[in-house]
């Protein structure tokens, strides 16, 4: 996708990851759209963008999600790209974790993203894009986060099979996969207390191999072991 002028959505462009992917987007000539769950942050987020849509969106429902995507495709003629950076962490071993916080992260993390592609993929032409954070523990489940992993790993399955069934049809279906990153999220879980960490990745560089990897048909960003973003042509 050629990323100059194209029509991008970005849900969660308020977070720490979303504003920065709006940025990096809106700096190499895309027309970026905002979608929030807060309008006074969002309002003021879009400041940046003159003459951005920008809609409001609950996690929690993922109606509002289908209608964020419909009511900017409206708006701006179309779209090439739906990006997720939003999401919810919660802490704890498992046999303590609230039944009501595990249903939070499932919704959060998985049912709402989801609703925003089933949205996306009805409005995007070919050559266009979905993109969704989910993270390592997607892929390497942590203790303690057992329902946080699971609702990132519901959602990285989900896009490995929607990417088999785009495959006909030109859309790139992109899986982000960063390690631990210095946005503060972890700091703000909805249960429980974050274990120790290491020193957070760079969010900037994080963003910057996102758009390469929209722009170069590339289906996975993962961190490398030494912390620096690596995007992969086939994801594993």
């Amino acid at each position: 996708m050629d990323i100059n002028g194209a029509l991008v959505l970005v849900a969660g462009a308020t977070g720490v990851l979303g504003s920065a992917l709006t940025a990096e987007l809106a700096a190499r000539g895309a027309h970026p759209a905002l979608a929030g769950r807060d309008a006074t942050r969002l309002a003021q987020a879009a400041r940046a963008y003159p003459g951005a849509p920008t809609a409001e969106f609950d996690a929690y429902a993922p109606s509002s999600c289908t209608r964020a995507v419909h009511a900017v495709a409206a708006e701006l003629g179309g779209l090439d790209a739906v990006v997720t950076a939003f999401g919810a962490v919660g802490f704890g071993a498992s046999q303590e974790v609230d039944d009501a916080v595990a249903e939070h992260l499932m919704a959060v993390n998985f049912l709402a993203p989801a609703a925003f592609f089933r949205a996306a993929l009805q409005v995007l032409p070919p050559h266009s894009v979905i993109a969704a954070f989910t993270g390592v523990v997607a892929e390497h489940p942590q203790p303690r986060m057992a329902d946080y992993s699971a609702s990132k790993a519901a959602l990285s399955a989900w896009l490995a099979a929607v990417r088999r069934e785009a495959r006909g049809t030109g859309v790139q279906v992109l899986d982000v996969r960063p390690g631990h990153l210095d946005t503060g999220f972890a700091d703000r879980p909805v249960a429980g207390t974050a274990p120790p960490m290491p020193p957070g990745g760079d969010p900037g560089h994080l963003v910057k191999a996102v758009v390469d990897a929209m722009e170069t048909d590339a289906e996975l960003v993962r961190t490398a072991p030494g912390g620096a973003p690596v995007v992969e042509r086939r994801a594993r």
